[in-house]
Parts: C-alpha cells; structure tokens; sequence
C-alpha cells in the first residue's frame, strides 16, 4: 500500500481522537496524502469538493431537511402520536409501542435518527417517565427508535449512497420501507417482552372504531406526505429532488396555512437549521469524496477485494466479516463518512459476493443506523441523554437488548435479500 494512504488513515485516527469535525478531519487528512504523496496536484481538494456537489440527486438532501425541520417545528409529531395512541396504546407496555410506532411514521416525514429522537422523544420519554417507566427505559426506548429515521424513506443517507454507488435513489427508497417496517416490528417486540418483564401495562383498553378514525382524519395531512414522496417517486411523476421540493411546499402549505402552526419566528428558525445542517453534511460529503477518489487512484478496493477473497470465498464467511466490519466502523465514524468512504471499497467485495447494490445500500444504512445508538459517536444517545436527564453509561446499557434486537433483524434482512428487494421488483 503506497505511503501517502497509510498517512492518510493514521492522520485521519488522529483528528477523530482529537475531536476535530468529521468534516474538517477528512478534508485535512486528504491534504496530507497530497502534500506526501507527491502524486496529486495541490489543486486536487479543492476541485473534487466542487465537482462532488455538482451531482442533480444531491439537490434532494436540503429540500428533504427542510421538510423535516418545518414538520419538527410544527404539530405533525403530536398528530402522529395519537394515531399511534389509538392503534397500540392498550397493548403491555402501550407507551413503548407508541414510541416505535410514531417514530416509524415520524421516520417517513424527516428523513433524521436525531431530528426523530428529539421531536418524538420530546414528548415520549417525559410522558412515559410521568406513566410510571423508568427513566432508563423510557430513554432507550426512544432513543433506539429514532435510528428509524434513517431507514424509513426518504432518507437523507439512502440518497448519499445512492450518488456514491451509482444506484437509484428512488428504488433505494423502496426498498428501505419492508425493512423499516421489520425493525419495527422487532423493536415493539423487545418493548414487549421487557414491559412484562418490568411490570409495565398498557392502558388496557383498546381505542373504539371512532376514536381511531378521528386521529387518522387529524392526521391525514402527515400520513400524506410519504404517500406524495413515494407514490411520486415510484409511479415514475417525480425524481427524488423533485419529490423534495414537492415536500416542501406541501410541508409549508400544511403547516403554515392549514394548521397554522408557523410563526415568523419558527420560518427562521427552520431556515437557519436546514442551512447548517445541509452545509455539514455537504462538507463531509465533498471532503470524503475526494478521500474516495484517492482510494480509488491506488487501487484500495482491488486490494480490499482480494484481501477479502483470499480468506474465503464462501459468501456466508464474507458477509458476516463485512457486517462486523460496518459496525465496528459505524462507533467509530459519522454515518455519512461510512458510507462515502467505505461503499467505494466495500461495494465491489460485496457484489462479488452475489449480492445486488439496492441490497448492500439498505444492510450499509441499518449498520449505519446502529452507529447512532453506540459510543463515543452515538448522536441519538447523546439527544436522548439530554431530553431524559440520564448519563450516557447508564443510556449505553439500556439500549443493549435494543441494539441486538436490531442485530437479529440485520441478518434476517441480510441473508434474506427479497426482504430488501421485492418491493422494488429487484428481486
């Protein structure tokens, strides 16, 4: 492996250690590669950071932020919150199911793990806290249910992968809900088994036939918007970054004229917001770029490959290296930097290993997912810690059962690739 890589993964370590932004930790150890390696003009950075913005499925990122930060500041999350009261509130440990399941809907309005986390967990951890739950609890349960945000579509780092695989965004999309929908599942089961095991009941009585209407009729305009992204999405109406904006302006029009829940000072707050958050994640996105394309330059992932295929080539020994590997990376590194930096080396192992890009994308997003409940990176334990007045050790071990619930769910959506693909019709 030539000296300038080696220098760029030690600089690298080193700037994450020392707490430097993902961002600017990339961008610099790029810049040592260059200064060392004496192969690449010093204009190299600089380029690749403005030609790796230049890309049209990219403009979906701020418009699908803006939408989340308008519904974030609106009612959508408390109107959601009561479907979700009528459909599971009398099941044991009804609050918990409530959590899931209005993070699940939540999920399909943001696109966020910590926009989810804070606008659900807000109202949910307070709440379960006063219903009885422990405070531990109640933190981990929400805090693990936000990682929904990012699986659910659309979501802000199905679109990063698909620019950088070369995939579709759109049957990324799809492709993501069956498994959302599985992770789910396996969550309010863990809910499940654990309330009995705690003591924690519902309420024990199941919402009438008309209450459950009423909330769905309160909060039809929230449960439209994933109906308008995808349906436009997948009807073939809309590209992704048209379906962003077409969000938006419903979003707006929703909230802002219908509801009447925006003020002047809520717009700026939602401009603001959506103009700091595109801009970090459009840095991290430029600067691991171009450590991609250095990668690429040195021929990393034919390395990677053939490092790989020379322990096994039997897909059942790989795969499990591979997802290890992801985890392992994801407490390590932000969720965006995985992806950029990792699907150019792990993409071609992958495919050699029969499975299908769209397939890859959505176990690379769950591990990703994962990467938010695990420290030191771990942005939803850190949200969750906040709105729930609870250490972060005490959060770590709370969303154990959590985090290995997910990872059964992992595999099964792993080794069982029509899960992942028959909406779409890949498989």
């Amino acid at each position: 492996m030539d000296f300038s890589i080696i220098l760029i993964f030690i600089s690298l370590a080193l700037f994450l250690i020392l707490s430097v932004p993902i961002g600017i930790a990339i961008g610099l150890s790029v810049v040592v590669g260059i200064v060392f390696g004496d192969i690449l003009p010093s204009a190299f950075l600089i380029q690749k950071m403005f030609t790796s913005l230049d890309v049209f499925p990219l403009m979906a990122v701020p418009f699908f932020i803006m939408a989340g930060e308008i519904m974030q500041k609106g009612s959508m999350a408390q109107r959601l919150l009561a479907v979700s009261r009528a459909l599971v509130g009398h099941i044991t440990g009804g609050m918990a199911h409530i959590s899931v399941l209005t993070s699940l809907f939540y999920g399909a309005l943001s696109g966020s793990s910590p926009a989810t986390v804070a606008a659900v967990g807000g109202i949910m951890i307070p709440s379960m806290i006063k219903e009885g739950y422990s405070r531990s609890f109640a933190t981990a349960v929400n805090t693990s249910a936000g990682s929904l945000g990012v699986i659910i579509p659309p979501s802000v780092p199905l679109i990063i992968y698909g620019t950088t695989a070369g995939a579709s965004v759109g049957d990324l999309f799809i492709a993501g809900v069956v498994p959302g929908l599985l992770i789910g599942i396996f969550l309010m089961a863990c809910s499940y088994v654990l309330s009995k095991k705690y003591g924690y009941t519902g309420s024990g009585k199941r919402a009438p036939v008309g209450e459950i209407l009423r909330a769905f009729k309160d909060s039809i305009l929230a449960l439209m918007v994933p109906v308008i992204v995808l349906g436009g999405i997948y009807g073939g109406f809309t590209t992704p970054t048209e379906a962003g904006v077409i969000a938006v302006v419903y979003s707006f029009i929703a909230e802002g004229i219908v509801l009447r829940t925006l003020t002047w000072g809520k717009i700026w707050l939602i401009l603001r917001g959506t103009a700091l958050t595109t801009a970090s994640i459009f840095l991290v996105v430029a600067t691991a770029t171009a450590l991609g394309q250095i990668l690429l330059f040195n021929n990393v992932p034919d390395m990677l490959v053939n490092l790989l295929l020379s322990i096994s080539d039997n897909r059942y020994v790989l795969i499990p290296i591979i997802l290890v590997f992801l985890l392992i990376m994801g407490t390590f590194m932000d969720a965006l930097a995985n992806i950029l930096i990792l699907t150019p080396l792990l993409l071609p192992v992958a495919v050699k290993l029969g499975m299908h890009p769209i397939h890859f994308g959505i176990v690379m997003i769950i591990c990703a997912s994962m990467g938010f409940l695990t420290p030191p990176v771990g942005v939803n334990l850190f949200v969750g810690c906040s709105i729930g007045k609870i250490s972060i050790e005490k959060l770590s071990v709370a969303v154990i059962p959590f985090l290995i619930t997910m990872l059964v769910a992992l595999l099964f959506i792993t080794f069982i690739p029509s899960i992942s693909l028959w909406l779409p019709g890949l498989s």
